[in-house]
């Protein structure tokens, strides 16, 4: 059969986007811990710029959409993407370009990235926990499904950690205790990911 070889280049291609990842370990949860994920999981509010004004919000968006332009071309896809990457981290109490950096490394932005281990999408999140804390038809490959599980995992393991950065990406990543990994990650952050808001100086016109 013809296809055969192109489909199994196509799955190939799958899995090599996350050949970073390694997958979250399944573990028991509390069930208090697995009510809040349980809870957070399950928030259906719209996705939104989360900022002290439309312009400062516009401005990240901006500097990140010409980061990413090159790894998602479409700019509306772009768009939401990254203001439902925003939104997501914030309401996990996350940094927004460390979320961004993470994915960076986990699926290099490929929304249908998959695993040796099956982990899958942006966020590279194990299909056993849709079975924990989600509903069985959750699709992790969707978007804001995948980066609301994805946020809502990492800030479960960061509590574990007692705000632990390195120790908790060692446990999303399943090598809990190796460097290489949360090194990949905080570098990334630091490199590609990093953002400094634009403030503009106060004019004395504007504190009359």
């Amino acid at each position: 059969m013809r296809w055969l070889p192109v489909l199994a280049a196509m799955v190939l291609l799958c899995v090599s986007a996350g050949s970073m990842a390694g997958g979250q370990r399944e573990e028991p949860l509390s069930n208090s811990v697995r009510a809040l994920m349980q809870r957070s999981i399950s928030d259906s509010a719209a996705p939104r710029l989360v900022f002290a004004s439309e312009e400062e919000g516009q401005a990240w968006l901006q500097a990140m959409s010409r980061r990413l332009q090159k790894r998602i071309p479409d700019m509306q896809m772009r768009e939401d993407f990254l203001r439902t990457v925003h939104y997501e981290a914030m309401r996990a109490g996350l940094d927004p370009q460390l979320v961004l950096a993470l994915i960076h490394v986990e699926s290099a932005f490929k929304k249908y990235a998959v695993s040796s281990v099956g982990a899958r999408g942006y966020m590279q999140v194990m299909p056993f926990w849709v079975k924990a804390i989600g509903v069985n038809d959750h699709n992790l490959f969707h978007m804001r499904l995948n980066l609301r599980y994805g946020c809502t995992i990492l800030r479960h393991y960061l509590d574990i950690e007692q705000g632990d950065l390195f120790r908790a990406l060692g446990r999303y990543n399943g090598s809990l205790g190796k460097p290489e990994y949360p090194n990949l990650v905080v570098n990334a952050w630091r490199k590609s990911w990093t953002y400094q808001p634009v403030i503009a100086p106060v004019t004395a016109a504007a504190l009359n």
